[in-house]
């Protein structure tokens, strides 16, 4: 028995020597690298390659903006009167806004009366009513260096000043452009 013990322990002890060197053989070995205290640079961003450029268009040229008709009605004043007429606003408003569409037009406001009064009163009466219309049309943002007045009486009438229909159409400014 006691050589049945010992053979026993030496199997035993073979077999668990077996054992052991089996699992060393199964055990995977990893390698570690060594640690490093340098940071990798990034990589550098990559930037696309230009588009090429477009093909340049053809342009046509602009067109000529449209002919401004500076051919307004007159403006019509009362007898005596360098008050505008409310009728005349609308005239006015039609030169004020085509004189801010094309802003280097000059104009000449020529101012005229009826043969009722003296020639005196008359000249003073024209003058006041070009200026009347000037001043509408300052207000309203035309551009004054733009706006000569001139006054006539009642030299250069457009009617027969024997008719009351006549004289009403003599009570005038008109708007001419300065060529």
């Amino acid at each position: 028995m006691k050589f049945l013990k010992s053979n026993l322990s030496i199997v035993l002890a073979a077999s668990l020597i077996f054992s052991l060197a089996a699992c060393k053989a199964k055990k995977a070995v990893v390698k570690q690298e060594p640690a490093t205290d340098t940071v990798k640079p990034a990589p550098a961003p990559v930037t696309p390659a230009p588009a090429p450029a477009p093909a340049p268009e053809k342009q046509e040229p602009a067109p000529a903006p449209p002919q401004q008709d500076f051919h307004f009605p007159n403006v019509q004043f009362e007898l005596n009167s360098a008050v505008l007429k409310t009728d005349s606003y609308q005239t006015l408003d039609l030169v004020a806004g085509s004189l801010k569409a094309a802003p280097t037009t000059k104009l000449i406001l020529n101012g005229n009366s009826s043969a009722e009064g003296s020639a005196e009163h008359n000249m003073s009466l024209s003058v006041d009513r070009a200026n009347a219309v000037k001043a509408y049309l300052v207000n309203a943002g035309v551009n004054g260096a733009n706006l000569t007045t001139k006054g006539y009486g009642e030299s250069k009438p457009i009617a027969d000043n024997t008719t009351e229909e006549g004289r009403a159409l003599n009570r005038r400014v008109e708007i001419k452009v300065i060529q």
